[in-house]
């Protein structure tokens, strides 16, 4: 598989050494990174994944990357990715860590680490989902940051996958509906869609963001409202949006059939092309 890297200034071969040892993202996961498609060669929505990359960076308490040195990143691993790979879509990742730190919590304030990297875009198939029985602390130091602390995420995504699902949904503490482990949960009634507000401790998704103005624009009647956990159950129609797969259906939870909801598909045909007239909106 076709991986491109960029660290300290240049592109590096991916499997190489070139993290040390003492990096505070690798020691105590104390990072933020961000991931977008490439869509022919370019970022999809750069802008906004990078004002994300310096919310979570500041809500993490470290220094945010330079702007001008992360886009001249990203630039050369497009462009490397373009020309290894022409047409594929990838997604691409912008991993930023607070540099080099103790082997503990104590951070020593130098500068960060920026690592880009790309490869092929998953493939999403039909979504299916298991709700686990571990919960989001919206009230929690990391609520809402994208940061590299994910081993909750890959403890629930590994439990899902057990149960042949392909997504883990969390409550939070309330009992209410809250996010994926990296997509954020659209129903469907007979209101229009609806997704959990962000002070359910959702992550703040671009492409929920998008949904959100996009369906409103097209006239698809959309609104955050707090729902609890069970209704993910009760919902006749369900979907998930996220960077690599935009909004897509979901047809199963917990083993119970969904039906695609009307105004999710229609949706689904809507994202696309709004993606191709405006790469960065």
């Amino acid at each position: 598989m076709t991986t491109i890297a960029w660290f300290d200034g240049r592109l590096v071969d991916p499997r190489g050494a070139h993290l040390s040892v003492l990096d505070h993202g690798f020691v105590v996961g104390d990072g933020v990174f961000e991931t977008c498609e490439l869509l022919d060669g370019e970022p999809f929505a750069l802008t906004r994944h990078l004002a994300r990359l310096t919310t979570s960076a500041v809500g993490l308490g470290i220094d945010p990357p330079q702007d001008a040195v992360v886009r001249d990143a990203v630039a050369q691993v497009s462009a490397a990715w373009n020309e290894a790979e022409p047409g594929v879509v990838a997604r691409l990742r912008i991993t930023w860590t607070a540099g080099l730190g103790p082997l503990g919590s104590d951070r020593l304030g130098g500068p960060g680490t920026l690592v880009v990297a790309a490869s092929a875009a998953p493939r999403h198939g039909d979504a299916k989902v298991h709700v686990v029985p571990w919960t989001r602390n919206e009230r929690g130091a990391l609520a809402g940051l994208k940061t590299t602390s994910y081993g909750e995420n890959a403890l629930a995504l590994a439990r899902a996958r057990a149960h042949g699902a392909g997504e883990a949904i969390f409550g939070n503490n309330r009992g209410e509906l809250c996010e994926g482990t990296g997509t954020n949960v659209f129903l469907e009634d007979e209101r229009g869609l609806l997704t959990p507000p962000l002070t359910s401790g959702a992550l703040a998704g671009v492409t929920r963001a998008l949904v959100l103005d996009w369906a409103a624009e097209a006239g698809i009647p959309v609104r955050e409202e707090t729902v609890p956990l069970s209704a993910i159950h009760t919902a006749a129609h369900v979907a998930l949006t996220s960077s690599t797969r935009g909004i897509s259906p979901v047809v199963e939870v917990d083993g119970v059939r969904k039906e695609p909801g009307r105004l999710t598909l229609a949706m689904g045909e809507l994202f696309p092309l709004k993606q191709r007239e405006n790469l960065d909106p």
